[in-house]
């Protein structure tokens, strides 16, 4: 049944293998499931489920109601990101060749450092709350404080070009960042350290949000990394060749 009427075509499935009625079938008188996603309208549903039993206890069936996560109010907090160093392994056909290749320099490495500062001086003083550079293809992608449903995405002439800092509106450094400025420099100056620390373990892409001071980085390992601000400026380099990758390199000083 629908709030609308009878259902036809729903009558005389089997849903016995249903992942809400395992706790019915196991005997629960009355159960609620987790969320799980519906076969018919391919959404987050819940499912409670009543036991329908005759006064001797002989059982007549199961009575099950439906709810839409959609039609739900909303019951507890917003879900706030854990700030805690995050590892996560990529794809393994990568890892597995990964000493079989060396970086190769980007048109963005020739130019480093005014790159990095250039995107220093965009998050210092022009709105922008979520960078992330790709020095492998030589982009970055941005997100504005004035339009944040929206990211902008800069080339390597946009990136080497000082100029395009008149594209993007002068705006004070908020109050709210939980980096602050010479913070959000060291991050971007560690960047560089870690794009040419080694030939073959090297960084192919980092991101830094100034609001809940997280910073991203994806190695040519295709490993990732995501931890706040401070834990990442605290690390040393040898950090990040030894047992920070999932990876151990033959014959490396300093592995362990």
């Amino acid at each position: 049944m629908s709030p609308e009427g009878p259902l036809p075509d729903q009558a005389g499935r089997d849903r016995s293998t249903r992942p809400y009625l395992a706790d019915a079938l196991a005997g629960a008188e009355f159960s609620m499931s987790s969320a799980y996603i519906s076969r018919n309208r391919r959404r987050p549903t819940l499912t409670a489920v009543q036991r329908l039993t005759q006064s001797d206890g002989t059982l007549l069936g199961f009575l099950g109601a439906d709810f839409d996560l959609r039609e739900l109010p909303l019951t507890r907090d917003l879900y706030q990101q854990p700030d805690q160093w995050m590892q996560l392994k990529g794809d393994p056909a990568i890892r597995r060749g990964l000493f079989n290749q060396h970086r190769v320099d980007s048109p963005l490495d020739t130019r480093i450092d005014e790159v990095l500062d250039l995107l220093t001086e965009l998050v210092v003083a022009h709105g922008v709350f979520h960078g992330k550079l790709h020095f492998s293809s030589s982009r970055a992608t941005l997100w504005l404080r004035d339009d944040p449903f929206r990211y902008r995405l800069l080339d390597y002439e946009d990136l080497t070009d000082p100029g395009i800092c008149l594209a993007y509106p002068q705006r004070s450094y908020p109050e709210e960042a939980v980096l602050s400025t010479e913070q959000v420099a060291a991050v971007f100056r560690t960047f560089r350290e870690l794009r040419f620390m080694d030939d073959t373990i090297y960084l192919r892409s980092g991101s830094l949000n100034i609001f809940n001071g997280m910073v991203g980085l994806n190695f040519s390992c295709d490993g990732s990394h995501y931890m706040s601000g401070q834990e990442f400026l605290a690390k040393r380099l040898d950090f990040w060749l030894g047992s920070g990758e999932e990876h151990e390199r033959p014959q490396s000083p300093g592995k362990h």
